[in-house]
């Protein structure tokens, strides 16, 4: 062989192999539910790294919805990974069959890794998580307890500013989990190989009863805030008063009733695990959001 022949082989294959490595690099991460609690934060860190990102959601370019699922398709063209989450919820009827639809479809597609976050005492997303693996993805499944910030980013803001939570929740301790944790955990599922494979069990540092908790809020806050108990019935009504719609009312009641009953109270090491540092404690959450303003006086008023 010319040696001018073999060098240029040689270069041609350098190049080729570059070109791999450019194409795997300018694949983009599809976050699903991107402009949600956990998506935007994912979308935020990913961004910051300077990583290619598409947003899932309706008003993403192009759109995704998980009702339309002629939507599926275009949103995963290019995309290399995804960060999967089913809206409002896994245990929601036909979550699990849509998800996993979804993945088969995105595995047929060029997709590779999949984070796929769960709900933890759920039987139906122990199902969803099943549908996800059966793809042959490289798949980690983040197992989440209930979040510190639906108290100041969801519908029990409203309760919190009205100084009553009143929930269907007895005494039964949650160990509730700060959404940043998840996002740290996402991203590093999304872009380190070492994640493949596995299942975090995640919670936070210890586990507290509403009462605990809506105590360190109001401490927080610097404002009475006490947690009023309520049944299942009571909940469903109040809920449907303040213009929650029927079907987050049934799902409401579906986790209370099956979630909510102390199997999950205990406590994990899955943060720990998966970033090698403890999870956020919710007396801290609780003076981050303090200080946001978002339980001020005046905004209750």
């Amino acid at each position: 062989m010319d040696s001018r022949t073999g060098t240029a082989q040689a270069a041609a294959t350098v190049q080729l192999a570059k070109g791999k490595t450019m194409a795997s690099e300018t694949q983009q991460i599809l976050v699903l539910g991107g402009t949600g609690k956990t998506g935007r934060r994912v979308v935020e860190r990913l961004r910051e790294r300077g990583l290619a990102v598409r947003v899932g959601s309706r008003s993403g370019a192009p759109p995704f919805d998980w009702e339309d699922r002629s939507t599926w398709a275009p949103a995963l063209d290019g995309v290399g990974s995804v960060y999967l989450t089913y809206y409002p919820d896994l245990a929601v009827p036909g979550a699990v069959e849509a998800t996993r639809a979804f993945a088969r479809l995105a595995v047929n597609r060029g997709v590779r890794r999949i984070v796929l976050l769960s709900g933890r005492g759920e039987p139906e997303a122990e199902r969803a998580e099943q549908a996800v693996r059966e793809t042959g993805a490289d798949l980690t499944i983040l197992r989440s307890t209930w979040f510190m910030q639906n108290f100041s980013e969801d519908y029990m803001l409203e309760h919190v500013l009205s100084g009553e939570i009143r929930l269907p929740a007895g005494d039964v301790p949650t160990p509730f989990l700060d959404i940043d944790d998840v996002a740290d955990i996402a991203v590093a599922a999304l872009t380190d190989d070492r994640h493949v494979g596995r299942l975090y069990e995640l919670t936070g540092p210890r586990s507290l009863t509403m009462t605990d908790a809506a105590a360190e809020i109001g401490a927080a806050a610097g404002r009475d805030v006490r947690y009023v108990p309520v049944t299942r019935e009571q909940h469903a009504a109040e809920a449907a008063e303040h213009g929650v719609p029927p079907e987050f009312v049934e799902l409401l009641d579906y986790l209370f009733a099956e979630v909510v009953d102390g199997r999950n109270a205990d406590t994990t090491d899955g943060v720990e695990q998966a970033l090698g540092r403890p999870p956020r404690d919710f007396k801290d959450y609780a003076r981050a959001a303090a200080a946001t303003g978002v339980w001020a006086l005046t905004r209750a008023a």
